[in-house]
């Protein structure tokens, strides 16, 4: 009679007369699926099988947890800022927005001046219309003196609605810099994070991988590369910024949310039982406690993409919106620009930077 044979307790069981299985079906076949199968099923339903442990529900106490998190939900609370950097130099200051001396923007200059600002001499702000006794030069409908003949002016009179523009008032600041360089040291963003600016998702957000998000470079003494702004230049990059996971493939936002914060829930309270046996026990049961708060948080504003996509924004883009479907479509800067704005507006990034070329 021959010697039955010991298997090792973790060996698998296979049949003596069929090869060793290949294939996930294979595999299915000769129930060694199974096993795992039915261990990641119990663990994670066991989960939920106290209502008192998980409650599937947005719910007061995890939201009371975003500030000792450090989570923001809509940035800093500051002014959205955002920065035109036009490459090559755009001629802002006197022939699109009136300079003039001490007294202000209508303390005018010389008619020689103004020439050095690339007005000519027939369109110098200074000069009355016989008829009307008052320049023709001269718009104020912003709240901030324009030269009427202005492209700025132009494209933003084409673009904002009466209401807006009564509301808008701006400031100009000459600055000397030198011809289509990007050496000149006017980038603002890292001043405007020192003084406070930040968003929910990044610090900073620029349309060129630079140190400064921009064209031009930033001060010296401001740089804080912990601060560095994230490149974005296109639709795709706002909603690729966020990653929600797979379990949005199977649940709805509202379900995968309890999910996430009963997983979190569960998580604080075995924490609370454990002792670490460290001398920094508490700090390291809130890293673990705020990583949970931090997804389901995630999980809760950005699970929608409408969140996040400029192109499903009725404000930026629409009958309604900033830009039509159709040239949003066709023009990329649009599209560019459109993607900072969305980020810098809503909260979650504290300032950003458009670059433009061709000026």
């Amino acid at each position: 009679m021959p010697k039955p044979k010991h298997f090792h307790p973790d060996s698998p069981l296979l049949f003596a007369d069929h090869r060793k299985p290949m294939t996930r079906r294979e595999f299915i076949s000769t129930g060694l699926y199974k096993g795992g199968a039915a261990v990641a099923g119990l663990s994670m339903f066991s989960m939920f099988a106290n209502p008192n442990n998980a409650h599937a529900a947005l719910s007061p106490d995890l939201e009371a947890l975003r500030g000792s998190c450090g989570i923001s939900v809509q940035g800093a609370g500051k002014i959205p800022f955002i920065s035109f950097d036009l490459a090559g130099g755009a001629n802002i200051a006197g022939s699109n927005v009136l300079v003039g001396g001490a007294g202000g923007q209508q303390d005018f200059l010389s008619t020689a001046g103004y020439n050095k600002l690339g007005l000519p001499g027939d369109m110098a702000p200074s000069i009355a219309n016989p008829n009307a006794g008052m320049s023709d030069f001269i718009n104020t409908d912003l709240g901030l003196a324009f030269h009427s003949d202005s492209a700025f002016l132009r494209g933003i009179l084409e673009k904002v609605s009466p209401d807006t523009a009564s509301r808008i008032n701006g400031a100009v600041i000459p600055n000397r810099s030198d011809n289509d360089t990007g050496n000149n040291p006017h980038n603002p963003m890292y001043a405007i994070a020192a003084a406070g600016a930040n968003g929910s998702l990044m610090p900073l957000v620029g349309s060129r991988n630079s140190d400064s998000g921009g064209n031009s470079m930033a001060p010296t003494s401001f740089i804080d590369l912990s601060k560095r702004p994230t490149k974005i230049d296109r639709p795709s990059d706002v909603t690729g910024l966020v990653d929600v996971g797979d379990l949005f493939s199977l649940l709805s936002q509202r379900d995968a949310v309890a999910v996430m914060e009963s997983i979190q829930r569960i998580s604080a309270q075995k924490m609370a039982a454990v002792n670490t046996q460290v001398t920094r026990d508490d700090v390291i049961k809130d890293l673990v406690n705020c990583g949970y708060v931090k997804s389901a948080d995630l999980a809760d504003r950005f699970g929608d993409p409408s969140t996040l996509n400029p192109l499903l924004d009725p404000d930026i883009v629409g009958p309604g919106g900033i830009f039509g479907i159709n040239e949003f479509d066709a023009e990329s800067e649009f599209q560019k620009t459109a993607s900072i704005m969305k980020l810098v507006v809503n909260g979650f990034s504290g300032a950003g930077t458009v670059t433009m070329g061709g000026f």
